[in-house]
């Protein structure tokens, strides 16, 4: 009989992992996105901007709609507001992707990957067979993060700061994909390829 395989990826901010999952849905792999699926259940209407709200402050809705940013300030500026914000939001979003696995594996699909930058402060890591980091040293995702994303370096660093450091995504790792010289991504996706394959047998 064959098994069907949940995948975690993750990594921290500009270590490539959008490049990983892009590799993934061409071998045929679903993969799932948590911030997709943030971005949907904070969709004006939806009972999770209430609870936002009353939280953060009722200025970070504006006609109902959410100002992502506005939010960030507030719930990045210390541990324990982040906190307060995962524990609204990471239930529903690991529910989502639950659903969603369900959804694909129905559908044909044998792999399902749950992509998503916090896969452990959400607990997904728990609802996955093995885990897949995605890693690189913190100036090359800086250098990264620097050009695609047009902000400053001292905005980028707050951002890196607010994750966990390196060590601590590889530490949890099943595989670590290192996707930086004199690495080689195609080598290290030949590898994550292998070990997928291996699984499913």
């Amino acid at each position: 009989m064959n098994r069907n395989l949940t995948v975690g990826l993750t990594g921290p901010t500009g270590a490539g992992k959008s490049t990983v999952a892009k590799k993934l849905r061409e071998w045929g792999c679903a993969v799932i996105d948590a911030d997709q699926i943030a971005r949907e259940i904070t969709r004006p209407g939806s009972p999770v901007l209430a609870e936002l709200a009353a939280a953060f402050g009722a200025d970070i809705l504006e006609n109902g709609v959410l100002n992502r940013g506005r939010l960030a300030e507030r719930a990045f500026s210390t541990s324990e507001r982040t906190d307060t914000l995962n524990a609204i939001t990471h239930p529903l979003i690991i529910r989502r992707m639950e659903d969603e696995r369900e959804r694909a594996f129905c559908s044909g699909a044998r792999v399902a990957v749950m992509d998503g930058a916090q896969l452990f402060e959400a607990g997904a890591d728990r609802i996955c067979d093995f885990i897949v980091v995605v890693t690189a040293p913190e100036e090359i995702r800086l250098e990264r993060l620097l050009r695609r994303d047009q902000i400053s370096a001292e905005k980028i660093r707050e951002r890196m700061a607010a994750q966990f450091p390196r060590a601590y995504y590889e530490a949890r790792a099943d595989m670590i994909i290192r996707n930086y010289p004199p690495f080689l991504l195609e080598k290290e996706l030949e590898r994550l390829h292998q070990k997928i394959e291996e699984a499913l047998m």
